[in-house]
């Protein structure tokens, strides 16, 4: 008696673990759980949306805690539900007449093992039911699918945890470079060398002025050694080290050699004309130095002739046009037009939830495809009188009317 008790206890115990676990499961699994944790990560990324400090929000712990929330649901859900999906396609259950359920009368039907041979041989999985004196056999054809539906909303968690995911961890850096710059692809931090180079920028615009060809050839950097020379064009951006880089915008630079009188230096770099004023791009340039700025104008982009206006503290000093190789003197000083060239804006961007993001709408795809084309379908044949009830059922979506012509013709015929 005492070793049957001591043999008893672990196994009650074992028994109460299950139903905790199952309860659980069930728990984080529930549909309104879930919806509240998917309503609660979004506001979350709205408001870090519109606050100039959210996304560094993201960044902390507690927005992890609420992603692993969200997943951990994703999957409880699944893990909850796979154990009846499973057992029902292994051993089907019955099917009863309802709204959802068609039904047909086999006027003569073949006893009970000969049904389950032909049910088997339609495609179907069966099992044989006696009780009572009464007996049935149900099968379910394509009883796999029913996971499809179950990984349609693991896959939905799965695309939002990869959007918030890129939220909270990626990065986006602009930057605007002339040929032979370069820049990080991201924020400096120690053992960070990931950079890119522009070596040129090549533009072809048709009639009527819009661009035909826009070419910006860069070479990524690591550890300052070169790695990969690329050409990156409008749709065809560029990879390297886990960033997307693709040009962003562009626009035309004078290349600058200014001077006094004395021949002292006060710039010599390229200044990009950034704005626009009538229609003109246009930039300016200030020079401490001798309390007064420089306005620079592309007055004619077909002879690539530049406007320059020199500003002092009592207003306009001096106005001149410049061609590529020529130079002026404005007031005190020198100004030199060594070419004119273009700057390029590039964009790199970091999203570490990329694949998830992927991952999941290809997950998403795949299970809606296979539940819309690939329907489960299940049936049970039952004694009526002389003969037999056939009742199948499909999906929500799915009537199978042929279906059911198919296997009462195929239940009907003879021998």
């Amino acid at each position: 008696m005492t070793l049957r008790r001591a043999a008893a206890a672990p196994a009650r115990t074992d028994d109460r673990l299950a139903r905790l676990a199952e309860r659980t499961l069930r728990m984080l699994g529930d549909a309104r759980l879930a919806l509240a944790l998917l309503l609660l990560a979004g506001a979350a990324n709205v408001v870090a949306a519109l606050l100039p400090a959210g996304p560094e929000a993201l960044d902390g712990w507690p927005y992890a805690v609420l992603l692993g929330a969200v997943a951990l649901s994703g999957v409880a859900a699944v893990a909850s539900r796979a154990p009846a999906a499973w057992r029902e396609w292994r051993r089907p259950g019955a099917v009863h007449p309802g709204p959802e359920a068609l039904s047909a009368r086999l006027a003569a039907a073949p006893d009970r093992a000969e049904i389950a041979t032909r049910l088997r041989a339609a495609g179907y999985r069966v099992a044989t039911e006696e009780r009572r004196g009464r007996w049935a056999v149900h099968g379910v054809r394509r009883g796999w699918s029913r996971f499809a539906g179950q990984l349609a909303h693991l896959a939905v968690v799965v695309i939002v945890l990869g959007a918030a995911t890129g939220a909270a961890f990626g990065s986006e850096t602009t930057f605007s470079l002339h040929a032979g710059d370069q820049a990080l692809l991201d924020a400096p931090r120690s053992g960070f060398t990931s950079a890119v180079r522009l070596e040129r920028f090549a533009a072809e615009f048709g009639p009527d002025g819009r661009p035909r060809r826009l070419d910006t050839t860069v070479t990524f950097l690591r550890d300052g050694e070169p790695v990969e020379e690329r050409v990156l064009r409008v749709n065809e951006p560029g990879t390297f080290d886990g960033y997307l880089v693709h040009p962003w915008t562009y626009g035309p630079s004078a290349r600058l050699r200014i001077t006094t009188l004395g021949g002292d230096p006060l710039l010599d770099a390229p200044v990009p004309l950034a704005g626009e004023r009538d229609g003109v791009p246009v930039g300016s340039v200030e020079l401490p130095t001798v309390g007064a700025s420089l306005g620079l104008a592309l007055a004619d982009a077909e002879s690539n002739e530049l406007g320059v206006s020199l500003v002092g503290g009592g207003g306009l000093v001096e106005t001149a046009r410049l061609r590529p190789g020529e130079e002026r003197r404005l007031g005190d000083v020198v100004v030199r037009l060594e070419a004119l060239d273009a700057w390029v804006t590039l964009l790199s961007r970091r999203d570490p939830g990329l694949a998830l993001l992927f991952g999941g709408a290809a997950l998403l795809c795949a299970a809606l495809a296979v539940a819309f084309w690939l329907p489960r379908r299940r049936v049970s044949v039952r004694p009526d009188g002389a003969g037999a009830r056939l009742v199948l059922r499909g999906e929500r979506f799915d009537r199978p009317a042929d279906e059911l012509d198919r296997l009462r013709a195929r239940l009907e015929a003879a021998p």
